[in-house]
């Protein structure tokens, strides 16, 4: 089963290379934390935030590349944590089918971040009881 998350809160530490971003459920009181890169964390930032740099970033050229190529970002879904390292999915619709490309949680995250309304974050409930 499928759990929807939204991202809750985001830490950014200028001295440190692990930042942290929350999700929290939805329809629920679950959360949990996901150690994440600076420059993920910037990128998720700048779009809660509103800024919109002049030139597309890394996450803004994976979602136009997906776009022109006639690929519809459905969704993003944490599905398994391994050994403390999450591993994520990002679903793309192309020509009547549904396509799982396979990311890390950071990216997938905040390539959500970068639709407006941001595209849903899914965890696999199995992720959440692991982490609760």
């Amino acid at each position: 089963m499928l759990v929807q998350m939204e991202l809750s809160r985001i830490i950014i530490s200028e001295i440190n290379d692990q930042q942290v971003i929350y999700l929290k459920e939805v329809n629920g009181e679950r959360t949990f934390p996901i150690l994440i890169g600076l420059f993920e964390a910037s990128s998720i930032n700048r779009r809660v935030t509103g800024d919109h740099p002049p030139r597309p970033m890394t996450h803004d050229l994976l979602k136009n590349s997906i776009e022109s190529l006639g690929g519809e970002i459905q969704d993003v879904i944490v599905t398994d944590l391994k050994e403390h390292t999450y591993f994520a999915v990002i679903r793309v619709q192309h020509e009547g089918e549904l396509i799982e490309i396979d990311s890390r949680p950071s990216d997938a995250i905040a390539l959500a971040a970068h639709f407006d309304p941001a595209l849903p974050i899914l965890v696999s409930d199995t992720v959440l009881e692991e982490v609760s």
